[in-house]
């Protein structure tokens, strides 16, 4: 009789559900180079959490024999560390609160060609000053990399922004798990523009609940209108401002922005992109 112990389970952790249901880098990342155009190379990648976009960004420019450079940031350093490990001329790892100048982010004035604010993120600004101040430096980033740079962003909206609500998904990961994602809207004030959204997990596997993941994540965001987003990009110095509601583009094919609000759906999710 063999001695050999079945192997071990390996537990799914927030990160790893959070990557599973909510993000999708092989869509962005060929999205963010198709609009920018003109072969970028750096990638920075504000509030990144665990920087699965900058990751997926340098493995997709070694797929296209093409040079690739991530800058990724966050203030929390428990997601930096999920991130790592770094890869000198490659991948650098910075803890730094990117809403602020002072903030220790020594890399802050380095050059981008694509600045890339993900997850809703842009609503951790809560006030206009601070929105424009940090748009201003990802413009001046911008500008520095000399390369037609992009400023992208996304955000939600629409008929059940700020109505109370839920909704459940399940996604299947590559170990044969289920994991139901739980997405809450549970306070929200239209006069202020504040909201507060959470995210659970529950982890299936062979038909039983073997993880529960209450409030995983918790935001407390400002929810930006659109039009005031495009605005504030404008009047910070970005030559124009274009919104698309899908990342999802065949090798060679160019993304289609909004034509018009007629576009746009009850609730909607969008990305916009300012060039500078």
């Amino acid at each position: 009789m063999s001695n050999r112990q079945p192997d071990a389970v390996r537990v799914l952790d927030r990160f790893d559900c959070y990557e599973l249901c909510v993000q999708s880098p092989r869509h962005v990342a060929p999205f963010l180079r198709a609009v920018h155009g003109n072969h970028p190379i750096r990638l920075r990648e504000d509030f990144c959490g665990t920087a699965a976009l900058s990751r997926y960004w340098l493995e997709d420019a070694l797929r296209l024999g093409e040079k690739g450079r991530a800058l990724a940031v966050d203030l929390d350093p428990v997601c930096i560390e999920r991130a790592g490990p770094p890869t000198p001329g490659a991948l650098e790892l910075v803890v730094a609160d990117c809403r602020s100048d002072d903030a220790g982010d020594t890399t802050r004035r380095e050059p981008a060609d694509i600045v890339f604010v993900g997850n809703f993120s842009i609503g951790y600004l809560h006030s206009r000053a601070e929105l424009m101040r940090y748009l201003r430096a990802s413009r001046e980033r911008l500008v520095a990399g000399g390369r037609g740079g992009i400023f992208v962003c996304d955000t939600y909206g629409g008929t059940s922004a700020y109505k109370l609500g839920s909704l459940t998904r399940k996604h299947p990961s590559p170990t044969g798990e289920i994991v139901h994602y739980h997405w809450a809207h549970e306070a929200a004030d239209p006069l202020t523009g504040m909201v507060t959204n959470s995210i659970s997990f529950r982890v299936e596997r062979a038909g039983e609940i073997v993880q529960e993941l209450p409030r995983a994540f918790v935001y407390n965001w400002r929810l930006w209108p659109l039009a005031e987003l495009r605005e504030a990009m404008i009047e910070v110095g970005f030559g124009s401002t274009q919104v698309y509601t899908d990342c999802n583009v065949a090798p060679d094919e160019m993304p289609v922005p909004v034509g018009g609000a007629a576009e746009l759906k009850d609730d909607w999710i969008v990305l916009i992109v300012a060039r500078v």
